[in-house]
């Protein structure tokens, strides 16, 4: 019986200066092995441009190509040869490479060591490249959104849509699923009704004056502080509704939303600035 937290990814990443390239077999959850191949294949596919000084138009052409089809803007070209070097470039630990508002304020590297440990089997982060990856799973940097479609393959959500359930099952066993992604990422995967009693939704809403609102900065901020906590207090919550009790023992004001075929949703509103 054990929690599964759900993150999303960043979209910046700290790209590794050291460190041997990627592995798929030493990836967590093995059963993922042939979609993460599939997709690596296709965005290394897409973004192996060699840059031929004797032919910089072509080159040009096929860079901004690859820029287009990715959504990569005209400053961040740099990003596409990033991506056709997957298979060679140095590989860290996900909780490195992953950056960004939601992983400043978890800040990994300064949990306790009794969190850290449960952070290695509690956390699974949403990627579009890799499915799931743990925060010890060593992963080169790379660009490729949610929302991305990849010539030959097709869309990565509807790839994750086909894989991720197996996973996802194996990752939370008999516990509760605490699933804090982002609307793109949740879009890889939507509970079953067979696990809506084992599954909580959390949403952050910014209220100030009494009105409520998602603000992408506070809700990022606000999950990785969630996660922090929850880590860091070792609670096993079994239910949404003993999740919720946690969370308002560590000081969050939750409202626990009426159960669904989907799950529980639970709204930690914050007033603070």
């Amino acid at each position: 019986m054990r929690v599964l937290i759900l993150l999303p990814p960043s979209e910046g990443k700290s790209a590794p200066r050291l460190g041997k390239p990627l592995e798929l077999a030493d990836l967590s959850f093995p059963v993922l092995t042939r979609p993460r191949s599939m997709v690596i294949d296709a965005l290394v596919d897409l973004c192996s441009v060699d840059i031929d000084p004797t032919l910089p138009m072509h080159s040009r052409v096929l860079v901004d190509l690859a820029a287009r089809t990715l959504g990569i803007s005209d400053g961040q070209r740099d990003l596409v040869q990033l991506n056709g070097r997957l298979h060679t470039s140095p590989s860290a630990r996900a909780d490195k490479v992953y950056t960004g508002v939601l992983y400043d304020a978890l800040d990994p590297a300064t949990l306790s060591t009794s969190a850290k440990r449960r952070a290695a089997t509690r956390l699974a982060v949403t990627s579009s490249l890799f499915g799931l990856v743990r925060p010890s799973d060593r992963i080169p940097a790379y660009r490729l959104s949610g929302d991305a479609n990849l010539p030959g393959l097709g869309s990565v959500a509807a790839v994750w849509r086909e894989y991720l359930g197996d996973a996802i099952h194996l990752g939370m066993g008999d516990g509760l699923l605490v699933d804090l992604r982002s609307t793109m990422y949740a879009a890889f995967w939507r509970p079953p009704s067979s696990l809506a009693d084992r599954v909580a939704t959390v949403r952050v809403l910014h209220e100030v004056d009494g009105k409520r609102q998602v603000v992408s900065h506070f809700n990022k901020s606000t999950k990785g502080r969630i996660v922090r906590d929850l880590l860091e207090d070792g609670g096993n919550p079994r239910t949404p509704g003993k999740l919720a009790d946690l969370l308002t023992d560590l000081g969050w004001k939750v409202e626990l939303g009426e159960p669904t075929k989907k799950g529980t949703q639970l709204d930690v509103i914050v007033t603070d600035v």
